[in-house]
C-alpha cells in the first residue's frame, strides 16, 4: 500500500489531538507531517537547505557503506517510523515521524511502509524552523519508546550532540566539533571524524 494514498482522502483537522497512524494514511498534504502523541507537526513546505542537504547524504553514504554485509540497514527521509504503544494495529499508533536518518538492526521492524519500534540510531539534523520540535517533542518521544542513539547535529555550526540511553533516559555528550571523533555505542565500530566529515560541506 501507498503510504499516502488510499481510496479515501480527507483533509486532517489540525486542532484535532488524537489523529491516527490509519488517519496518516489518507492525507495529502503539500507539506510533509508528523504525528506526535496525536497531534499533527508539520515541517517546511520548502525544501531542507542545500547544507542540510549535504550533511543527509554524506553521513548516509558513509553508514550505508560501513552497514554493508550487516544486518543493520539505513534509511533517510522521506521514511516513516511508527512507534506502536498498545496494539500494532493503524489505528492504535498515534506516533509516526520521519528522521534524516535511521538505523535499524532488528528486520523485524521493517514492512514494506518504513519502521514498526524504535530504531537503534536516529539522527536528526537541525535547521532554524525545525530545532523546537527536534529538541523537546521528539526527545521525549525518542527516549521514551527506546531510540538507544539519538544524534543531533547543527548544519550551521557543524557540530553535533550524542544522547545515548542508559537506564531508561538520555546522557548527553559533550558538545562535539572539529577536531572530535564522533563514535556510535550501538553501530559498533561506527566513528565520524568531524573536521573530516564537514571539510567540504560549505
Amino acid at each position: 500500500m501507498d503510504t499516502k494514498k488510499t481510496d479515501m482522502v480527507k483533509e486532517p483537522d489540525l486542532e484535532y489531538s488524537n489523529h491516527s497512524y490509519a488517519d496518516y494514511l489518507t492525507w495529502q498534504m503539500e507539506e510533509v507531517v508528523e504525528l506526535i502523541k496525536g497531534r499533527i507537526f508539520k515541517k517546511a513546505a520548502a525544501a531542507p537547505r542545500r547544507i542540510h542537504q549535504r550533511i543527509s547524504i554524506k553521513l548516509s553514504a558513509k553508514l550505508y557503506y560501513f552497514l554493508e554485509n550487516k544486518p543493520c540497514q539505513v534509511y533517510d527521509a522521506p521514511f516513516d517510523v511508527r512507534f506502536p504503544t498498545s496494539s500494532k494495529d493503524d489505528e492504535k499508533i498515534h506516533d509516526v515521524v520521519q528522521p534524516d536518518i535511521c538505523v535499524i538492526c532488528d528486520p523485524e521492524k521493517l514492512d514494506e511502509r518504513g519502521c514498526i519500534g524504535a530504531p537503534d540510531l536516529i539522527v536528526e539534523i537541525l535547521s532554524p524552523g525545525n530545532s523546537k520540535t527536534e529538541l523537546k517533542h521528539k526527545f521525549e518521544l525518542y527516549e521514551s519508546n527506546g531510540v538507544g542513539e539519538y544524534w543531533i547535529i547543527h548544519a550551521e555550526t557543524q557540530d553535533l550532540l550524542i544522547y545515548r540511553l542508559i537506564n531508561g533516559k538520555y546522557q548527553p555528550s559533550r558538545l562535539l566539533t572539529s577536531g572530535d571523533v564522533a563514535a556510535s555505542k550501538v553501530i559498533e565500530g561506527f566513528t565520524l571524524d568531524l573536521e573530516e566529515f564537514f571539510r567540504d560541506i560549505k
